[in-house]
Parts: C-alpha cells; sequence; structure tokens
C-alpha cells in the first residue's frame, strides 16, 4: 500500500490553525494534469516541486535511487515518483513496479557539481487511461523551469570526464524506441530487483520477492563481476534487446533474467554481419572481449557501431572495463 505523504502537511494546518494563524491549503499535485489529454507547456504545471528551481518535491512525490543506473554521458540524475493519493502500486512481470493511472516518473537530468550544476532536461511519464505517454522538459538559462520540448533538443555539456558534447535531448517519439515495448510505452526504470528494500519498504509497505537483486554500481570493483556485467547489459541494453522491444530482431536477449548463454550472446552469430560486427564472428567469444561484438560496440563512439544508438555520445569507460572482466573470466568453449 502507499502511504500517505499528506499526514505531515495536514498536522502542520492543524498547528497553525490552533495558534489562531490561517493555514494555506497544503501544495498538491495537479492530478487532472497528468490523467488529462493535454501536453502541459512548462514542468511547473504538475505541481512536483515546491520549488521547481530547488527539486523540493511536493508532499506525495518521493523521490528514489537505482542500485544500477543508466549511463547518460555521465548527468547526474534526480529521479521521482508521484502515485495518487489511496492508490495501490503492485508488482508485475520481471519485479517492474506497476503504477496505476493518474501516476507519473520524474527524472531530471544535469552535468556539473554544486553551484556549478546545471539541469538540462527533465523527462516525464504520465500514466493515463489509454497508456504511458512520455514527453521531455528542457530547462531555461535561468534554471527556474522547464519547458515541453516536443522535438527535442541539443544543449552544449562538459562531462565529467571533462569531454565536451553536444547533448541531444530525445523528442517526444525517441522516448518509444528505449520505453517501447509491444508497441506501447512502458516504463524501464523502476523494478523491485533495482530499488534498495528499505525504500521499497517505506514506499510499498512490505518488501518484494527478489527486491535489491542488481549489486550497487559504486561497488562494482568488489561485487560478484558476473552479477555486476550482467545487471549493467540489463539496464543499459536490455530494454532494447529483449522480445517485443525494438531492437528483438537482434535475437539477442540481454535480460537479467536471461538463464541459456546463446540467448545473451556466447557463441551467438550476429543475425547481420557488416561494419557494426567490426568483422567479428561471436556477439560474445568466452575468454576473449576483444574478439566480442559486445564489446566492440560498446567501446564504440562511431555512429551505426556504437550502442547503445541513443541516450548517450560517448563511451562509458566503467562500463566497457566491466564486461570485459566478464567475458575475459568465462571459460573458453
Amino acid at each position: 500500500m502507499i502511504r500517505h505523504f499528506g499526514i505531515l502537511a495536514a498536522a502542520a494546518a492543524t498547528l497553525a490553525i490552533t495558534a489562531g494563524v490561517q493555514a494555506l491549503p497544503p501544495p498538491k499535485v495537479n492530478d487532472a494534469l497528468i490523467a488529462g489529454d493535454t501536453l502541459p507547456k512548462t514542468l511547473g504545471d504538475y505541481g512536483f516541486f515546491l520549488d521547481t528551481a530547488a527539486n523540493d518535491p511536493t508532499p506525495g512525490v518521493v523521490p528514489y535511487r537505482l542500485n544500477m543506473p543508466l549511463f547518460s554521458d555521465g548527468a547526474e540524475k534526480y529521479r521521482f515518483v508521484y502515485v495518487p493519493e489511496g492508490e495501490d502500486v503492485r508488482l508485475g512481470e520481471q519485479s517492474l513496479l506497476q503504477f496505476p493511472v493518474g501516476s507519473a516518473l520524474i527524472k531530471t537530468f544535469a552535468f556539473g557539481e554544486g553551484e556549478n550544476q546545471r539541469k538540462i532536461e527533465t523527462r516525464v511519464l504520465l500514466h493515463r487511461a489509454d497508456g504511458w505517454v512520455a514527453l521531455p522538459y528542457v530547462w531555461n538559462d535561468d534554471q527556474n523551469e522547464a519547458t515541453l520540448a516536443l522535438a527535442g533538443a541539443r544543449r552544449e555539456v562538459t562531462t565529467p570526464q571533462g569531454q565536451q558534447i553536444s547533448y541531444r535531448v530525445p523528442n517526444k517519439n525517441q522516448c518509444k524506441e528505449c520505453h517501447g515495448l509491444q508497441g506501447a510505452v512502458t516504463p524501464i526504470g523502476p523494478k523491485a530487483r533495482n530499488l534498495s528494500a528499505a525504500w521499497l519498504q517505506s514506499f510499498l509497505g512490505d518488501v518484494p520477492e527478489g527486491a535489491e537483486t542488481l549489486p550497487l554500481w559504486e561497488h562494482r570493483d568488489t561485487a560478484d563481476v558476473a552479477a555486476t556485467a550482467r545487471a549493467y547489459l540489463d539496464v543499459n541494453c536490455a530494454h532494447c534487446h529483449r522480445p517485443g522491444a525494438t531492437a528483438s530482431n537482434s535475437g539477442l536477449d540481454l535480460r537479467w533474467e536471461t538463464e541459456a548463454p546463446q540467448a545473451f550472446g556466447v557463441n551467438k552469430r550476429p543475425v547481420a554481419a557488416g561494419r557494426g560486427s567490426g568483422g567479428l564472428m561471436f556477439d560474445i567469444v568466452p575468454g576473449d572481449p576483444e574478439a566480442s561484438i559486445l564489446v566492440y560496440r560498446m567501446a564504440s563512439d562511431e555512429p551505426g557501431v556504437a550502442m547503445p544508438e541513443l541516450g548517450k555520445s560517448i563511451v562509458h569507460e566503467d562500463g566497457v572495463e566491466v564486461v570485459e572482466r566478464w567475458i575475459g573470466g568465462m571459460a573458453a568453449q
């Protein structure tokens, strides 16, 4: 069950009345905008934040973090979820949380540190009666509001590695390339296996089976390398490389729960050879990461070769290193 986050606001209002001060109504999220059929022009229209510029969430808007996050050119991400009061969240297939109509997932991407940090975009997933809608919002120079950008945008940013890049905010249709499953938009991040047991208990009231299964990314140097690599591929690649998704024709199924080694690439030939394969023969060659197409594509920043195709423009060196160690440690077959 969802906790009622309005309790503290109601208590504060009661104290104010007792003290003889006329209380203002507690701030609320605009439920009608989430569940309606319009495309709100600004992030502030929703009422997700008491202070939009500071990412200070309104009661009922709950922050969360993922054990294994998606790499997006090194962007810092701020994640929030909103569920209408009185509604329940349930556990679905592959431990994905099932949110009721009227819910929203909010994720802000930022670059830089401290006072120099700049918010670039906020992506919003709205659960409406006819399904999920994905909308991108781009932040202004004053950093106090983000405006709907249906056509996407480009912004010059400096990555944590010091690289100057043209960061791409996806357009509305491109959101479907990662969030598309069986032709419909769906959330991909908030799975019980990728969330902490403590957060799930505070949010749901209990801890689903399989919670907190994926290792923490920051523990990648000491955690089990196979688990870390499989978790990395699950989060960064499996939303496309799985049955029913946009790259299902590759024959690769990189989901965490996939058990058959050939299904996740071991000694598997590519469906279509070409420059994307680098002249290599198999997706994964046990014991030989340099001969593995998977590593070749992850380690490239060349358009048409680099994987993932969307969401990053630089090579994630740490991610490549984890996958290389995993493949290098496999027994040759």
